[in-house]
């Protein structure tokens, strides 16, 4: 880029016209909208908005995933200039995708919270939206999936994760990020025989009917074949796709807050995200991202590659399932 094109190439969150295009301003300065999207309340046209969730208050071990929205933001500066690798869409140009930045709630009323992060993500599918959200802790997934349920009906669920958070929990009142898939198959939200939990290691012996490949599984039979058994399992039902960091090997992603070892490899990871093309895609979330815990950068970096990886995947599921 030019010295004198500067001027054109910094802030483009919110001095860009539009939503399309790639970004070339310097990775080390501007404004970090996710994927130096365009800031905006404005949904009209947009095909994606990118929603900011910073909660942690459901966390079981160490806390900070509040702080994962601003991280994964951030890294994600790295990719605003290239096409994503190995894809033939492109977000930034053949997408309409805006940063709608964070949900608003108040800090210290944690029971209001469900309700209105469910109704602040409705508002964006009623807006003709699809949404990708950045946690925050796993638990925001339970009413963002309340959310989506209320336009699509019950939902497909492809989970990768280290836990299976289905861990038993018939208290309504409870806000938990170990319980709340428990909770969206009781509530009949999720449907357990076309739903799927990749990268699991942890032992939960009541998966509530859900199907399991195991972080084992993935290592010993490979990428392909588990993406093949993905797709068997979940066809062509609207799929709502959560990942949890901790799906990934500490070592690819020490910054989280239940870091289990024996994971998947980022590799794996990759492969699997894209042969996940032509699935019908309809919301989807990455959390558990933690900075403090993350002082490399290499988890918010990570986070960040799935959250690109997910928005290739609606868009490619837009071109089969419309």
């Amino acid at each position: 880029m030019a010295l004198e094109d500067a001027a054109t190439q910094m802030d483009l969150a919110v001095t860009r016209k539009g939503f399309k295009g790639q970004s070339h301003e310097a990775t080390f300065g501007g404004i970090t909208s996710f994927l130096r999207r365009t800031y905006t309340k404005d949904l009209t046209g947009v095909d994606v908005a990118v929603l900011g969730v910073p909660f942690d208050s459901a966390v079981t071990n160490r806390p900070g995933t509040r702080l994962g929205p601003r991280a994964i933001r951030e890294a994600s500066a790295l990719q605003a200039p290239d096409a994503p690798y190995g894809w033939d869409i492109d977000p930034m140009v053949d997408m309409n995708v805006a940063d709608y930045g964070d949900v608003a709630y108040d800090y210290a009323k944690i029971s209001d919270f469900p309700a209105v992060l469910q109704s602040h993500v409705a508002g964006i599918l009623d807006a003709g939206a699809a949404c990708l959200s950045l946690g925050g802790d796993h638990y925001i997934t339970y009413p963002i999936l309340k959310a989506h349920a209320e336009k699509y009906g019950p939902l497909s669920l492809i989970q990768f994760d280290a836990h299976t958070d289905t861990w038993p929990d018939d208290d309504p009142t409870r806000i938990d990020h170990g319980t709340m898939f428990y909770k969206a198959v009781k509530d009949g939200i999720v449907v357990p025989e076309r739903s799927v939990q990749v990268g699991i290691r942890t032992t939960n012996e009541d998966t509530l009917g859900v199907n399991i490949i195991d972080a084992r599984t993935v290592h010993t039979q490979g990428p392909e074949e588990t993406v093949r058994q993905i797709k068997q399992i979940v066809g062509d039902n609207a799929t709502y796709l959560t990942f949890d960091i901790d799906g990934l090997d500490p070592a690819y992603a020490p910054g989280t807050g239940t870091p289990v070892w024996g994971g998947l490899t980022t590799a794996q990871t990759a492969i699997m995200l894209r042969d996940l093309a032509g699935i019908n895609l309809v919301g989807m979330d990455v959390v558990e991202v933690s900075p403090p815990y993350d002082t490399t950068g290499a988890t918010a970096i990570a986070g960040a590659h799935v959250a690109v990886e997910l928005l290739c995947l609606w868009g490619a599921g837009r071109r089969v399932h419309g």
